[in-house]
């Protein structure tokens, strides 16, 4: 029997059985992806969201989002009062895309064309961690941290050579990096900026630095290939 051709929820059709062609049709339009990246650290409300993409437009946002959720990846939730907002989060299917999503995010970054000095949400910075933690180098080592960007606040711990990163205010940290916005802190991890050095960017370093200096150094980008 020969089975019955549709289209996508967005128009497109690969007619290709392979998986990745339908990843494609679910998560292949602009900013679809990086949508999920925004989620991926719990709900979100749309001017969150759009916050943490700024050059997105509202429509094409509001776009996205019905695509996702029409696909089975996003749900829409209401808060109970006093907030009583409507928030937007991922499904638990949508939850399983982070190791696609950080094999993608190792794989652009052997790329001489990667620029990591461009700016990047706090959530890009966060599974940044996620995906570039290299537990070799955590050996022994059991530390708790506060990244604080801007008005969000993470926690991030590292126990037996594992990383947890979330939302949320770690109990007693070891230390805190706090930032106006993640690039900065994105250049002492990556760029290995000295912390002095990006007190004028707004860098503040609390508690034990030499904590700190030992989470920055669990994070290295992968060597470039010469393309």
């Amino acid at each position: 029997m020969k089975l019955q051709k549709e289209t996508s929820s967005h128009g497109k059709w690969y007619d290709d059985a392979c998986g990745t062609a339908f990843a494609l049709e679910l998560i292949g339009e602009r900013w679809a992806l990086l949508i999920i990246r925004e989620m991926m650290f719990g709900p979100r409300r749309f001017t969150y969201l759009r916050a943490g993409l700024p050059s997105i437009s509202a429509k094409v946002l509001t776009e996205r989002l019905e695509g996702l959720e029409k696909a089975g990846i996003v749900q829409r939730r209401q808060l109970p009062p006093p907030a009583a907002a409507q928030v937007y989060e991922l499904t638990e299917w949508g939850y399983l895309a982070e190791e696609s999503i950080q094999a993608l995010g190792r794989w652009a970054a052997r790329s001489p064309g990667h620029d990591p000095t461009l700016p990047l949400s706090a959530a890009s910075l966060m599974m940044s961690f996620r995906t570039m933690f290299d537990s070799k180098r955590a050996d022994g080592l059991a530390v708790t941290g506060a990244i604080n960007l801007g008005e969000e606040r993470f926690r991030v711990e590292v126990r037996s050579q594992r990383l947890s990163a979330e939302r949320g205010e770690p109990h007693a940290p070891d230390f805190a990096l706090s930032a106006p916005v993640a690039s900065v802190i994105a250049g002492a991890v990556y760029g290995k900026v000295p912390l002095a050095e990006l007190a004028g960017a707004g860098l503040v370093v609390a508690g034990d630095e030499g904590a700190a200096l030992r989470f920055i150094d669990l994070f290295h980008l992968p060597a470039k290939l010469g393309l």
